[in-house]
């Protein structure tokens, strides 16, 4: 396997790698080439699109893009090193409605144009437990305004994670907002009904790794108003 360096310089070979950096638009607020025409430009159809923020290897944007041919998938992630992996299966496995992006949450709304994005998944982000970073958190009320920046209209957002204090903190912003999630676990794989079988088929790099260690995995699937 190529060292990390070499990683970076693959990635940005990759036809199915994006990069969207401070040098490159932000400075010049310009939004991405690709900015309102991922369907029309990039994957060449009219299937929605499913972005993972935080998608580390892409184990989750590569799975779900095998078991959904019909649908579009994007990994946002700010070290392309990681993405690499999920980039190269992509491209071994021929699957034409995968890319990665290597960016910022926060420039999000310069990648994608307004209701581009059909859902979001966000994947054992890092809950920064730190009173002083709760503006940090990906489901802060700030980052929940920005994605609707994209988002279309009642959009869906996945979220998995196996800190117990940052889905608390999820759930009491969704309750602060009105918003009431269409489901709920605080351990996923205790649950038997087929109504979670389908988050349970994939497993992140992280999770697997959370999970062998006991840690039970939480869940929240809501439509963000």
């Amino acid at each position: 396997m190529p060292i990390k360096s070499e990683k970076f310089r693959q990635f940005k070979t990759f036809s199915n790698c994006f990069t969207y950096l401070f040098d490159d638009y932000i400075l010049e607020n310009k939004t991405m080439e690709l900015f309102g025409k991922w369907k029309t430009e990039y994957f060449k159809n009219a299937n929605p699109i499913i972005i993972e923020i935080g998608c580390g290897r892409g184990e989750y944007t590569v799975g779900l893009a095998e078991k959904y041919p019909d649908k579009n998938f994007i990994g946002i992630d700010f070290k392309s090193n990681r993405m690499w992996t999920g980039a190269k299966q992509a491209m071994e496995k021929k699957l034409n409605n995968v890319a990665f992006v290597r960016t910022k949450v926060e420039f999000l709304d310069k990648v994608f144009a307004f209701s581009e994005v059909n859902e979001i998944w966000i994947t054992f982000p890092d809950p920064q437990e730190q009173k002083s970073r709760e503006k940090k958190r990906l489901t802060h009320p700030r980052f929940l305004e920005h994605y609707k920046k994209f988002l279309v209209p009642n959009g869906t957002i996945h979220l998995k994670t196996d800190n117990h204090k940052f889905f608390e903190y999820t759930l009491e912003v969704l309750k602060s907002r009105d918003i009431q999630p269409e489901l709920v676990s605080f351990d996923l794989y205790k649950e038997n009904g087929s109504i979670f079988s389908e988050v349970k088929n994939i497993k992140t790099y992280y999770e697997q790794l959370f999970y062998e260690k006991g840690h039970s995995i939480k869940y929240c699937k809501f439509n963000l108003k």
